[in-house]
């Protein structure tokens, strides 16, 4: 039997043989590589297949209406201040796509797994905070429709408007991070969430106000403990604007919600 043997000095050579190797593959001092997006879908190509579907005017009042619209670089959602979505008995309405849909197959979040999602959208002046509530953006279960156990919703008391990052079906509902909406309005903004789903799960959540990495940060905020279970199924993200109708009519108006640089990316 031939006796094979690890001394200290060869565990050293093949350390340097191997870091050898890699300063002849990486340029030196160069950053590390940063993981490739799963989801970077483009407006232009992928259109509406960017997603698994659009949940808009499902009892098909108004069939002439363009709910979820391509315009140029970015995803346009409209609602109706009439419209009315079949579910909660007429007290809401929804202009929402579902998913995300990379290589024609839907990417999905699951219990322990990290993923990134980042996007730029706009909000306009029309789009009101509400005394109920207003969401747009929802985590949810598909399977059992669970959720939403996360939420970006605006919120309105008084005259106050915030734009608020939830943890929606965690007890208390409590915010990851929230500030005020006014200063957000009118110009395109950069959202992040970092999500770790289950039944104790992380979320993170980051609000710049403009685009880039030089943005200035409005808000952020990190929660551990957060009810976002994957059920056995798999936790997919919602966007648009799902409202109640039951808060001032004043704020319930005509409007839109754009996104566009939509990345996902899992760590």
């Amino acid at each position: 039997m031939v006796e094979l043997r690890f001394t200290r000095r060869a565990a050293l050579q093949t350390a340097a043989a191997a870091a050898l190797v890699l300063a002849s593959v990486a340029p030196a001092g160069a950053a590390p590589q940063a993981l490739a997006p799963q989801w970077q879908p483009n407006p232009a190509v992928d259109g509406l297949k960017a997603f698994e579907g659009i949940e808009a005017d499902r009892g098909g009042k108004h069939p002439e209406r363009k709910y979820v619209v391509i315009e140029g670089d970015h995803w346009k959602f409209n609602i109706w201040k009439d419209d009315r979505d079949t579910t909660g008995g007429g007290d809401r309405q929804r202009t929402e796509s579902k998913g995300m849909v990379a290589n024609g197959a839907a990417l999905k979040l699951k219990n322990g797994e990290t993923w990134t999602i980042s996007y730029e959208m706009f909000m306009p002046s029309t789009l009101h905070g509400t005394s109920k509530f207003t969401h747009i953006f929802q985590t949810k279960t598909p399977k059992t429709n669970g959720g939403p156990w996360t939420t970006l919703s605006l919120g309105r008391s008084g005259s106050k408007e915030t734009i608020r990052a939830r943890a929606f079906s965690t007890s208390g509902a409590p915010d990851i991070a929230s500030t005020d909406l006014a200063p957000l309005r009118d110009k395109w903004v950069t959202v992040e969430w970092t999500i770790t789903p289950g039944a104790k799960g992380t979320v993170g959540f980051v609000i710049r106000n403009g685009t880039g990495a030089n943005a200035p940060i409005a808000a952020q905020g990190r929660r551990t403990d957060v009810r976002i279970p994957d059920e056995g199924d798999y936790i997919r993200p919602k966007w648009g604007i799902y409202r109640s109708v039951e808060s001032a009519s004043s704020d319930i108006l005509t409007t839109y919600i754009n996104f566009r640089n939509y990345q996902a990316t899992k760590k």
